[in-house]
């Protein structure tokens, strides 16, 4: 935790965490909007500045709650600037909603430190994979036409990550991102914008779960929400105005964190 004494009990942070907190939520916001990922800043910084005595729910009820108005701020920008497909929104939405409750129902029967290995090594491919294909996703070119090539498929992808994203996490957005762009043919601010409406639906989810059992910070996540909305909020403006090049750089440099992460986790997992 950062030193000093908490402001107050409704407040349970030192003034130097909250002040990192809500830069942290700031910048977590516009990477969230541009290309998902956002929780790999948020996350770790509420883990660091909240007093280590408040139990591992509240915080991950308050990363959600925060995420949550920044997610919904930047789908609104991309809403209205970006045509969605809601043969492909649907059935991406339900699957996601659906793979994330079976995820977060098993999470507790299988330990992280044998997932994070396989996703460490997933995220490199995708990482190599998308730098070795530099003109994938830079144009908007739908591979499929028919609604119903669409719609399993777009099932199919929310189901997948849905799953990822109750069972583990980190990095949900990019891989919601890179599987609409490589399997469904569409441009990175094309997928970013389904990405977005996607992973709403699953932190929707979350923050119910969280919020039914009282498990969430809530003056300390709406602090945070108004820097995360605004990040979003400018997140998601840039990236209608640069375009899908623009996408694919922020998602390369967030994969780029990601594998960091995951590989410290690894090594941490095996070393401890």
């Amino acid at each position: 935790m950062l030193d000093g004494p908490v402001i107050a009990e409704w407040l349970p942070v030192s003034v130097a965490a909250l002040v990192v907190l809500l830069i942290a939520a700031g910048v977590a916001g516009w990477v969230d909007a541009v290309v998902g990922g956002g929780g790999l800043i948020q996350l770790p910084a509420l883990v660091v500045g909240v007093p280590k005595d408040v139990a591992t729910p509240f915080i991950l009820g308050t990363n959600k709650l925060s995420s949550f108005f920044g997610t919904l701020s930047a789908s609104w920008v991309y809403l209205r600037k970006i045509r969605v497909q809601l043969v492909l929104l649907l059935p991406l939405v339900v699957g996601a909603y659906a793979g994330s409750t079976v995820g977060a129902a098993l999470s507790r029967y299988i330990a992280r430190e044998v997932l994070t290995p396989i996703v460490l090594v997933a995220v490199i491919a995708v990482a190599l994979y998308t730098l070795l294909k530099p003109k994938m996703g830079l144009e908007h070119e739908p591979r499929y036409s028919a609604p119903t090539a669409i719609a399993w498929r777009a099932a199919a992808i929310g189901l997948a990550v849905g799953f990822y994203d109750g069972i583990l996490g980190p990095g949900t957005g990019s891989f919601f991102v890179i599987l609409i762009v490589s399997v469904l043919g569409y441009g990175f601010l094309q997928a970013s914008v389904n990405a977005k409406i996607a992973n709403l639906t699953t932190n929707l989810a979350a923050l119910a779960v969280y919020g039914v059992h009282g498990e969430i910070l809530v003056v300390l996540g709406l602090a945070m929400a108004v820097m995360n909305v605004t990040g979003g909020f400018i997140g998601a403006h840039m990236a209608t105005r640069r375009g899908s090049g623009f996408v694919r750089i922020v998602f390369l440099v967030t994969l780029s964190i990601l594998i960091v992460k995951l590989a410290w986790d690894t090594v941490a997992s095996f070393t401890s």
